[in-house]
């Protein structure tokens, strides 16, 4: 058991930035910071914002100027959703090189001068529809964390929605990693996230 894993980010899947972008900040009611940028080794892209004091909303695609890596993609972005969608969480979790694998092994992504460990499951599927999260490590001190100096538009994330028909059992295997009051789970047919994010004008949901 760690008690320093924490909610890092979660992720709005598309299968086109521009597409998943405008999706978001419909539902925002302003435009997403410009903050972003490009993951070869996977050959996808990014815009990010912050919420709160430490964690950041992710809205990533595949890259059409970048060519198709040789391994699957990550957030099972070979196969984007045809509608942008809440698709999947990240926990950070310290240590993560030496830790057990948990949803498939930790490798090294890189986007420009930042490097960190992250769990892909080989196939790049979503783990468990996307309904539990991945985990990653910034390998640097919690204060000096990427999500500290990300462009804030003033919202802070309130709450997250999991449901999946072994919500029950996920939620207990979560349970020794991450203890978060805003993450509920919920016992239901189908896989789906959402996200509360409350901000200048009140409480949007994702």
């Amino acid at each position: 058991m760690t008690e320093s894993a924490k909610l890092d980010h979660i992720v709005v899947a598309a299968a086109d930035l521009d597409a998943g972008v405008a999706w978001v900040e419909e539902r925002l009611g302003q435009a997403l910071p410009a903050a972003g940028g490009k993951h070869p080794l996977m050959g996808t892209h990014n815009r990010l914002m912050r919420l709160g004091e430490a964690s950041f909303l992710e809205v990533i695609a595949p890259d059409p100027d970048a060519p198709r890596p040789a391994h699957p993609r990550w957030f099972g972005l070979d196969n984007p959703p045809a509608t942008p969608r809440l698709a999947h969480w990240l926990v950070r979790w310290p240590g993560l090189a030496a830790l057990p694998s948990v949803n498939g092994p930790a490798i090294r992504q890189r986007r420009g001068d930042l490097s960190w460990l992250i769990t892909v499951p080989e196939d790049g599927a979503l783990p468990h529809g996307g309904a539990f999260p991945s985990f990653l490590d910034w390998e640097m001190d919690e204060a000096s964390i990427p999500p500290r100096t990300m462009p804030s538009k003033g919202f802070e994330l309130t709450a997250l929605r999991l449901s999946h028909p072994d919500a029950p059992q996920l939620a207990r295997d979560l349970a020794p990693i991450l203890q978060d009051p805003r993450v509920s789970w919920h016992a239901a047919e189908e896989v789906a996230l959402s996200a509360t994010l409350t901000g200048p004008e009140g409480a949007i949901t994702l």
